[in-house]
């Protein structure tokens, strides 16, 4: 069985994207293993503070990474269609050590973080709000999850 983990700064606040997110991991949940963490955000600093705040971040992430088959999202990544993400998780399922998925915060991730990547993967060429990266990212796991397992999911 796989073991998916999604690791991201800070907990989602708004209710709407709360509960979209909790909608897709109960579903990912019923096809493999799944587990969210929420890691320390950077708080009360202004935005041309980005490094400082990703170094925050990044501190409270690599508590949570181990020997992890890591996966960052970046919009500088490569770009998958939902079919080639398919058939990477089914690749990744024969690995002994979860797959982890790591989404940084609103100023993005520290380099050192995204050099333990072992991919770099985009959702988009655009630019998304983090709240929506977060949604979008479980959804396309759900769905290639049940491509992967030849389930209708409707387009």
């Amino acid at each position: 069985m796989m073991r998916i983990r999604v690791l991201w700064p800070g907990k989602t606040r708004k209710r709407e994207w709360r509960a979209l997110e909790e909608f897709y991991l109960e579903r990912i949940r019923q096809l493999e293993s799944c587990e969210l963490m929420e890691t320390k955000e950077a708080r009360g600093l202004k935005e041309k503070a980005v490094e400082k705040i990703r170094e925050i971040e990044a501190q409270g992430l690599e508590k949570h990474l181990r020997d992890d088959y890591i996966i960052c999202l970046s919009e500088e990544g490569k770009q998958l269609s939902s079919v080639e993400f398919a058939k990477l998780l089914s690749r990744l399922a024969a690995l002994p050590q979860p797959v982890t998925f790591v989404v940084g915060g609103f100023s993005g991730l520290a380099p050192r973080i995204r050099q333990r990547a072992a991919l770099v993967l985009s959702l988009s060429r655009m630019t998304f709000t983090h709240e929506l990266s977060r949604v979008a990212l479980l959804e396309q796991i759900y769905r290639a999850l049940t491509i992967r397992k030849g389930m209708h999911y409707a387009k």
